[in-house]
């Protein structure tokens, strides 16, 4: 096959709720049934699942002739080996540009929107059927790069994981997370629900609909302690925003260091108390996380690598 380029090109796809309930159900008239049953819609379903495969089509057929191309599911990406001059395009929602970005280093990303209609699309500014007019544009430098800041938690025993939205500590179950929190110089052990480490581009997420919760209580009360954050952060902002979720004050954990800024090389520092199920993980993918047990200790603060989206 004649191409353009011989460039890779790396094509991150997602399985459909259509495809997850097939899964589940085993076929597509069961899965039916029980979506009916319960009085859903499936032809929802179904068309989002066309529409969605619809995309992969546009953008498969021009991208198997423009240069080599390698296509891999959202599940593999924990365990693939991007090159490093890749050119690496997700089709699907926004949160998979967030969990790619995370697995990549100097490769640029492409997100596409495959539904208009049905995904607001944030960091999928483009189409399929823009691709073969973004593409040879990326290749040859034409289009700007937005940096993207990540955050970075490193263990003591030298594992790592970096969060594009945001990073949890806590446990895996609903019952509270014990440990010691070291922050600007101050120490506090602590039980809570958890902390959440903000991106820039995170912080318009879980950060917000935390702090929006606190302000209604804050409100209700006829106080006004809430702090505000900045009213834009920018993506490539070199800085993290922590809060930590429902502290309890006791005679043995503390409630004053709940929430604060994180600054380049000045990380936080996070000792485990939890003899098991502690856990830490990024951009809400439960399943991709780190134990987060007791002898454990974290470092959390920003990635020296940053995300390139194309824009």
């Amino acid at each position: 096959m004649d191409r353009t380029t011989e460039n890779k090109i790396v094509l991150i796809t997602q399985k459909t709720r259509l495809e997850q309930l097939i899964y589940r159900y085993n076929t597509e008239s069961q899965a039916e049934f029980y979506i009916e049953h319960h009085g859903g819609d499936f032809s929802d379903y179904k068309s989002e699942h066309e529409t969605y495969y619809k995309a992969v089509r546009t953008a498969v057929s021009f991208l198997e002739t423009y240069a080599r191309l390698q296509i891999v599911d959202r599940e593999q990406i924990s365990n693939y080996l991007f090159g490093a001059e890749d050119l690496v395009i997700a089709v699907g929602r926004d949160g998979l540009v967030a969990n790619v970005l995370k697995y990549l280093t100097t490769q640029r990303l492409i997100g596409v929107n495959p539904d208009p209609q049905r995904w607001d699309g944030v960091l999928l500014p483009f189409s399929a059927a823009d691709l073969p007019k973004i593409v040879p544009e990326t290749f040859g430098g034409k289009r700007r790069v937005k940096s993207i800041t990540l955050a970075l938690a490193e263990l003591n025993d030298g594992q790592t994981l970096c969060g594009v939205n945001d990073l949890f500590i806590g446990q895996k179950t609903h019952v509270s997370a014990r440990y010691e929190i070291c922050h600007n110089g101050k120490k506090e052990a602590q039980s809570s629900s958890g902390i959440i480490f903000s991106t820039g581009l995170g912080s318009t997420g879980w950060l917000k609909s935390i702090i929006a919760g606190a302000a209604g209580i804050d409100r209700y009360c006829g106080i006004n302690t809430i702090p505000v954050l900045p009213r834009h952060l920018d993506w490539d902002s070199d800085c993290l925003y922590f809060t930590v979720r429902e502290p309890f004050p006791s005679r043995s954990t503390g409630a004053d260091i709940v929430f604060g800024r994180i600054e380049k090389n000045q990380p936080m520092i996070v000792k485990s108390f939890m003899p098991e199920n502690g856990v830490i993980f990024s951009d809400g993918i439960e399943s991709d996380f780190l134990q987060f047990n007791s002898g454990s200790v974290a470092s959390v603060g920003i990635a020296d690598k940053k995300g390139n989206l194309i824009v």
